[in-house]
């Protein structure tokens, strides 16, 4: 009697064994390294920001990096044809799971993805419905979902009335292939007409060398410049800063992280924390959610960064009552 009640014990016990090495309450399983691939676009501090705000999250969500997860970290630096090279490797090495930051990776990913299992995640991408990577945003549809930086294109003109009020004619500039821009292209011109914008004076770039000269071009043409969440733009944003010193010509950006280097002021979002949030959305899928049923998520718009000195550089100055509901003001 007393050895057949104890091969049961033994039975109970090896089972409860597996199933903690299983971790069902986490869905990480302990004995596997992770190989998840990170495709970056270009070096810049937002989306630099966004790959630091997904790895910390991940980490917090038991997917640790030299622990049980491995990192593919790859910057295309601005050329299409390392992006799809990127694209193309993570899929040959038949990666956990792919995150891609902003649009033009986004569609190069999913593109390499299609008829796979590998699912992806994005960060820093417009409009993911647009760029035709997923089927809805309530709705992705595929094996691609994650988060959007849309920004509020209306609430960004209008910050430039606040500080500029007789901005007349506002310049932009952008790359045509970058459907993120496009769209906040079309953004931009549909706010402009209700906020006292008479005309929009466009010009637009393909590589970070055209960005100064092209810069130059607005000059003696407009009142001001705003550019949206461009990454060849961004990535040389110091010459479009140099260009409207020196010529006493206000700038104004689509991303917060844009006014330490020289912008006049912008509202947006905070990419290191748009970063995290995929970071949340990609734990889930290798915890066993299914991307296609995950809301692509929207950061939120929220921080207003102020930054005098550049006002003061280029001829302005920010009324008192734009720095009173400042979150942050970068005096530089």
């Amino acid at each position: 009697m007393k050895k057949q009640g104890t091969w049961p014990f033994i039975g109970i016990v090896c089972v409860m064994f597996a199933l903690a090495l299983a971790s069902p309450t986490t869905g990480v399983c302990a004995e596997k390294v992770y190989k998840i691939g990170i495709s970056n676009f270009i070096t810049h501090p937002a989306l630099d920001a966004c790959q630091k705000g997904f790895i910390d999250q991940m980490a917090e969500e038991g997917f640790k990096e030299g622990d049980n997860v491995r990192y593919d970290k790859s910057n295309a630096e601005g050329d299409m044809s390392v992006v799809a090279s990127i694209a193309q490797k993570f899929v040959s090495q038949k990666k956990d799971l792919i995150y891609s930051i902003t649009t033009p990776c986004t569609q190069a990913i999913a593109a390499a993805t299609k008829g796979t299992d590998i699912p992806v995640v994005f960060g820093a991408m417009t409009d993911p419905v647009a760029a035709k990577v997923v089927d809805s945003w309530d709705k992705p549809g595929g094996n691609v979902t994650g988060c959007s930086d849309w920004m509020d294109v209306g609430a960004q003109v209008k910050l430039v009335k606040d500080i500029c009020p007789n901005v007349k004619t506002l310049g932009t500039i952008y790359n045509a292939g970058e459907v993120n821009s496009k769209v906040q292209i079309e953004e931009l011109k549909k706010a402009a007409p209700g906020l006292g914008i008479e005309r929009i004076v466009e010009v637009t770039v393909a590589t970070s060398a055209d960005v100064m000269v092209t810069a130059k071009s607005l000059m003696g043409r407009v009142d001001a410049v705003w550019f949206p969440t461009d990454n060849v733009v961004t990535s040389a944003l110091e010459a479009v800063v140099k260009v409207c010193e020196d010529n006493k010509v206000p700038l104004f950006g689509s991303d917060t992280n844009q006014v330490k280097r020289g912008v006049i002021a912008s509202c947006g979002i905070d990419f290191y924390v748009l970063g995290r949030e995929s970071g949340k959305i990609a734990a889930r899928v290798l915890k066993g959610e299914n991307p296609a049923y995950i809301p692509v998520h929207r950061g939120k718009m929220g921080d207003l960064h102020v930054n005098p000195s550049a006002a003061k550089r280029m001829g302005v100055s920010i009324p008192q009552s734009v720095m009173a509901r400042a979150t942050k003001v970068v005096d530089k």
